[in-house]
Formats: C-alpha cells, sequence, structure tokens
C-alpha cells in the first residue's frame, strides 16, 4: 500500500514539482569556488592567532639551560 496515494494528473504534477531537486553547485560554480577560497582564509587567520598565541605562551615559560 503506497504512503501517498494521487488521483488525478495535476497531483502527479505537482507532487513532481515539488520533490524535484536541482543540482545547485553545478549550476553556480563560482559561488562554490568563493565559498571555498573564504573558508582557506580564514582558516588560516585562526590558524595565525593560535600560533601567536602559542608561541606568546612558550616564551613566558622558563627555560632550564643544560650545562655539559
Amino acid at each position: 500500500m503506497p504512503a501517498v496515494t494521487l488521483k488525478t494528473r495535476t497531483q502527479v504534477g505537482s507532487l513532481v514539482l515539488i520533490a524535484k531537486r536541482g543540482n545547485w553547485a553545478s549550476r553556480e560554480p563560482g559561488v562554490i569556488l568563493v565559498f571555498c577560497i573564504v573558508f582557506i582564509v580564514a582558516l588560516g587567520i585562526i590558524a595565525l592567532f593560535a600560533y601567536r598565541k602559542w608561541m606568546a605562551r612558550k616564551a613566558k615559560k622558563p627555560s632550564f639551560e643544560t650545562a655539559e
């Protein structure tokens, strides 16, 4: 027994229009490219701040010298 029963041709047509999915990414490759570039730049900036914070924390630690 089907979950959806359709009586008329217009009901079938409207269901097809609602359920039809398009591949937006293939139609708009430029937008996807911009999203990727923005993500990579943002990731680089976050990594830079994390690296600077890590170096500042490392500089605060006392260093121990070994004598030979």
